[in-house]
């Protein structure tokens, strides 16, 4: 991680981190679908910036994909996100469906993580 962490993210969500496969191939995929920017630091460890947020991929664990907590994004073109995730080799688990307050659809990645994309509901 290459940034200090301010005084007004007390408490927040600071970093998140995928064990991945491969990490080429993750930076290809997030970038893709989500347009991340990515800093290298070494062939173990890059550092993804969604333009709000940074985390990790690192490879130098085994992939644990199943049974974690479920990181959600946000896309205002939730069917154009859907479309990129399958055009980027993902798989659509939970198609669009709608919830109090918006739409979501769950994916997996290529190490096997699920995560959700929403929407506001208009």
């Amino acid at each position: 991680m290459s940034h200090a962490p301010r005084i007004d993210a007390e408490r927040c969500i600071d970093n998140i981190e995928f064990n991945v496969a491969d990490i080429d191939r993750s930076k290809r995929f997030y970038a893709q679908v989500f347009g991340w920017r990515y800093t290298d630091y070494g062939p173990a460890y890059t550092e993804f910036d969604d333009g709000r947020l940074k985390g990790g991929f690192v490879a130098d664990a085994p992939v644990r994909s199943q049974g974690g907590a479920l990181v959600i994004l946000y896309c205002a073109d939730l069917e154009g996100a859907e479309q990129r995730v399958l055009a980027a080799g993902g798989e659509v688990v939970q198609p669009v469906f709608a919830f109090p307050g918006g739409r979501r659809f769950h994916f997996r990645d290529l190490d096997g993580y699920e995560l959700a994309v929403w929407s506001d509901a208009s």
